[in-house]
């Protein structure tokens, strides 16, 4: 036996498994991007819907980790609350259990005919969908070729009698092997940092029959606690809530752990009755268990189903408990988007559909903007809360920016289709877009605050042209929102991006009654610049909004 043949075939097969998972993840993100946009636009309250949102979006990126990363970035980010955030991770868990069925499926030997039949469209096809099908087949490729590569160099392990001793410490047989057992493969997915890799390499094993099932049942619990530690690591300086989310993520799949092992022999035996196909430990000529593999991916789903159903009703528990757990931190906490984890293994779409929920947030701060800006304008005096709040959510959309444009830079160092890239792209001039105008809903305040201090007036003609045109911003401002919240056409778009011209019509006639009351006399150069200045900022909202918008449709 080479140990170091063994080594680099079964490394080098785990980074090509590795590889046809990202791919797939990639291709199922791209032909579901659409499926993705709604499950996190709809995320609900109900308990049971966030499980399935869950289910749902860890179908898509293949990644229980990638899935419970995003969920605890947008509880960081203020955009979910803890309970949904609890119901999505549990799904997530249900999930995952997709990939120990693609791994189950015994086609090793045709690797490379997927990868051969599906490189060429994946590189060369013109039409998205036809590119989307030929990257799904060469990952399905190259998935099923790392593990052949690694069945491959296990089989010589399962005849070596000094590999076979130590593997009596780990046989599941006592409670000490069990709890050895579960150690190891805890230890290992930490290190992997992959449950679903940890669970091909648990398969390869069985099926070459280098271990026996009650081994592979007691590997898959301990992967179920060690995936846990990504969420543990997403939530380093994060919010309380977020915190919470990755604390309750870990609880339940320690609970449900230490449940399934003082059920163990019981378990097996449940599995074992359950498969009628064949014996899970029935070895055939060559040495293998034909069956094990099925067996598995039975054992790994029904382990995380049964965890799950029993957690559903208990969610208002466990979110009490967490809370207890993590008590809410003193100091006021800004929510802002921030991608917490592993940047290389960031899910395009997912990532996308973030940044695109962050941009509803920003878009729900600038008309919050306009409503304390318009209440502060109508002011008899200078109301010092209001005009706070004022430079408060101009603060935050500032944050918000800069993050985005992180958050962006990051995913685009990344593979994403054009279609992606240009959405990305697009997102990052929305955001500028969007902290302009609240730049300039603060210089309007600004303005307002000098002509409170100087105790000074316009004018009620001249303050009423100012409250007429500001409402008319706000007006195309909204409407020009609502064309992005309800995804109009761009032909929709460009009709709605005509009501420009009314509004730059009424500037002009406002500002010649400007010019007319300032030749009569009507208040001195200092005011009347005031003035001036008042209205070109409320321009600039009208500019940067018409901006905007060009920037979501591509113009």
């Amino acid at each position: 036996m080479n140990l170091f043949e063994i080594s680099y075939t079964a490394i080098g097969g785990l980074a090509i498994f590795f590889l046809g998972l990202k791919y797939f993840s990639e291709a199922l993100q791209s032909s579901g991007q659409d499926a993705i946009r709604g499950i996190l636009a709809h995320l609900t309250r109900n308990r049971v819907m966030a499980v399935l949102a869950g289910i749902g979006i860890t179908v898509f990126v293949q990644s229980s980790s990638i899935s419970t990363v995003m969920t605890v970035g947008l509880v960081n980010a203020g955009l979910m609350e803890l309970k949904q955030a609890i119901g999505v991770i549990l799904g997530a868990n249900v999930g995952t259990t997709v990939t120990g069925w693609i791994i189950s499926i015994k086609v090793g030997k045709y690797g490379l005919l997927l990868i051969g039949l599906g490189i060429y469209p994946m590189f060369a096809a013109k039409r998205q969908w036809l590119a989307t099908l030929g990257k799904t087949a060469v990952a399905l490729g190259l998935v099923f070729t790392g593990l052949e590569f690694m069945s491959g160099a296990f089989v010589p392990l399962r005849d070596n009698a000094t590999f076979i001793s130590y593997l009596y410490l780990f046989d599941a047989e006592s409670i000490w092997s069990l709890l050895a057992c579960i150690a190891l493969a805890c230890a290992l997915t930490v290190v992997i940092q992959s449950s679903s890799a940890m669970l091909g390499i648990t398969i390869t094993l069985a099926s070459t029959g280098v271990i026996d099932f009650n081994t592979a049942v007691a590997l898959i619990i301990g992967e179920n606690i060690g995936t846990t530690i990504t969420a543990q690591l997403a939530s380093i300086g994060a919010t309380t809530s977020a915190v919470r989310a990755a604390r309750a993520h870990a609880i339940f799949n320690i609970l449900g752990a230490i449940v399934f092992m003082a059920l163990f022999p019981w378990y097996v035996e449940f599995i074992d009755w359950l498969v009628t196909t064949g014996a899970a430990d029935a070895v055939n000529a060559d040495g293998e268990r034909p069956y094990i593999a099925f067996h598995i991916a039975i054992a790994h789903t029904m382990f995380n189903v049964i965890n799950v159903v029993i957690w559903i009703p208990l969610i208002d528990t466990l979110t009490k408990t967490v809370t207890w757990l993590v008590p809410q931190k003193e100091k006021k906490e800004q929510h802002k988007l921030r991608y917490l984890g592993n940047r290389s293994t960031m899910a395009p779409e997912v990532a996308l559909q973030q940044a695109d929920l962050e941009m509803d947030n920003m878009v729900e701060i600038t008309k919050e903007m306009f409503r304390v800006s318009r209440d502060y304008a109508l002011a008899k005096s200078h109301d010092k809360e209001r005009f706070d709040r004022i430079n408060h959510l101009e603060d935050v959309t500032d944050n918000i920016e800069e993050e985005m444009i992180k958050f962006i830079t990051i995913l685009l160092t990344g593979t994403v289709s054009q279609e992606q890239s240009s959405r990305a792209y697009g997102l990052m001039r929305m955001a500028d877009e969007i902290e302009s105008i609240a730049d300039s809903l603060q210089a309007f305040s600004i303005y307002q605050s000098r002509l409170f201090k100087r105790n000074e007036d316009i004018g009620e003609e001249a303050w009423h042209d100012i409250m007429v045109f500001f409402n008319e911003v706000e007006a195309y401002f909204k409407q020009l929102s609502d064309a992005r919240a309800q995804d109009l056409d761009t032909a929709t778009i460009k009709e709605r991006l005509k009501g420009a011209k009314s509004i730059k019509k009424l500037g002009k006639q406002m500002r010649d009654r400007h010019l007319d009351r300032l030749r009569e006399g009507h208040y001195q150069a200092a005011t009347a610049q005031m003035f001036s200045d008042m209205f070109m900022a409320l321009q600039r909202v009208k500019n940067h909004s018409v901006n905007y918008i060009e920037a979501y449709a591509g113009l």
